[in-house]
C-alpha cells in the first residue's frame, strides 16, 4: 500500500514538473517579445539596428520618445481614444446587457427567430460599402457617433452574456422575486446586474480593447484630423517615420531623420499605444477567469 502511495505520489511531482516546465518556456515565449519591444524603445537606436539589445535596454536615449511625445496631435488623440473607449464601452454594455437578458427569458415569445436573426448576421454581414452608405445616410459622417453607433453590441458577446444569465441566474429566482412584487426592470436592476459583475467586466475588457485598437472606422468615417483617435495618428507616424524630422520641438512631414531613430520610434509608437490596456488588465482579470468559464458546468 505504501509503496502504491509513493509510486503515485512520484508520478504526481513528475506530472507537476512537467505542465511547470511547460508554462515556464511558454511563458517565456510570449513575455520575450515584450520584453524585447520595450527595451528597444528606451535603447540607443544604433545599437538597436546592430542587434545589440537582447533582453534589457542598452545605452538607454530618450530622443525618439521625445520626438514621439513631442508630435502635436498626439495628446489630442490620446483624449480622442479614452472617449471613444469609455463612451463606446458604456453604449456597448448597455446594449448587450438589455438585449442578453430578454433573450435569456424562456418565456419571450418568438425567442429563437430573434436568435436566429442575430446569429445571421455573425455569419453575412452588410459589408464595407453598404455600411458605409448607411452611416452616411444616417448623418453621422465626420462625428464622434460613426465611431460609436455602427459597433453599438456585438452579437458573440451577446451570446456569450446570454449563457451567462441562463448558467447562473435561475429561473426560480425571478418567480420568487415577482412572488414579493418585484417587475421585470427592478429584477434586471437589482438582480441580474449585481449578479452578472464577472461577465460585466469580461465584456468590458473585450470592448474596450477593441475600441482602443480601433483605426479603420475613422479612417473611413472621419475627415476632421481633430476627431483623429490616437491608432490613427501613430499609424501615420509609422508610414511616415522614414519621412520625419523634429523641427523647433515638434515632428513635421516632409523631410527625412536617421533610418535608425525611425525604427525605434516604431518600438516606441507599441508601447505607448499598448501601455495603458497592459496596465488596466490585471485589475479585470480575476472577474476575466471567471467570465472565461461561462458554461462550463451546468448545475
Amino acid at each position: 500500500m505504501k509503496n502504491n502511495t509513493k509510486i503515485k505520489h512520484n508520478q504526481d511531482r513528475l506530472y507537476y514538473a512537467i505542465c511547470y516546465t511547460g508554462v515556464s518556456i511558454l511563458t517565456l515565449i510570449v513575455l520575450y517579445p515584450v520584453i524585447y519591444v520595450v527595451s528597444s524603445s528606451f535603447s540607443n537606436a544604433d545599437l538597436v539596428v546592430q542587434g545589440k539589445v537582447w533582453l534589457w535596454p542598452v545605452d538607454i536615449n530618450l530622443d525618439a520618445y521625445e520626438m514621439l511625445f513631442n508630435y502635436k496631435n498626439l495628446w489630442s488623440g490620446y483624449a480622442n481614444t479614452i472617449f471613444y473607449t469609455v463612451a463606446g464601452t458604456v453604449i456597448n454594455l448597455v446594449v448587450t446587457l438589455c438585449c442578453a437578458y430578454p433573450m435569456a427569458r424562456k418565456n419571450l415569445r418568438g425567442r429563437n427567430q430573434i436568435m436566429f436573426l442575430f446569429s445571421f448576421t455573425m455569419m453575412f454581414s452588410g459589408g464595407m460599402i453598404p455600411t458605409y452608405i448607411l452611416v452616411k445616410n444616417l448623418g453621422i459622417m465626420n462625428t464622434r457617433w460613426a465611431l460609436l453607433l455602427p459597433s453599438a453590441m456585438s452579437v458573440y458577446n451577446m451570446i456569450v452574456c446570454r449563457t451567462f444569465i441562463q448558467t447562473n441566474i435561475p429561473e426560480e429566482m425571478l418567480e420568487a422575486s415577482q412572488i414579493d412584487g418585484c417587475n421585470d426592470t427592478q429584477f434586471f436592476f437589482r438582480m441580474i446586474l449585481p449578479l452578472s459583475k464577472p461577465i460585466i467586466a469580461v465584456l468590458a475588457l473585450w470592448y474596450a480593447v477593441s475600441h482602443w485598437n480601433s483605426y479603420f472606422s475613422a479612417f473611413l468615417y472621419l475627415k476632421d484630423s481633430s476627431l483623429y483617435p490616437l491608432q490613427l495618428f501613430l499609424r501615420e507616424i509609422l508610414f511616415a517615420s522614414k519621412r520625419i524630422v523634429e523641427t523647433d520641438g515638434m515632428i513635421e512631414a516632409g523631410a527625412s531623420i536617421s533610418t535608425n531613430i525611425s525604427v525605434v520610434m516604431q518600438y516606441c509608437v507599441i508601447v505607448v499605444s499598448t501601455a495603458p490596456l497592459m496596465c488596466i488588465y490585471p485589475f479585470v482579470q480575476k472577474h476575466f477567469q471567471k467570465g472565461v468559464m461561462v458554461g462550463s458546468v451546468k448545475g
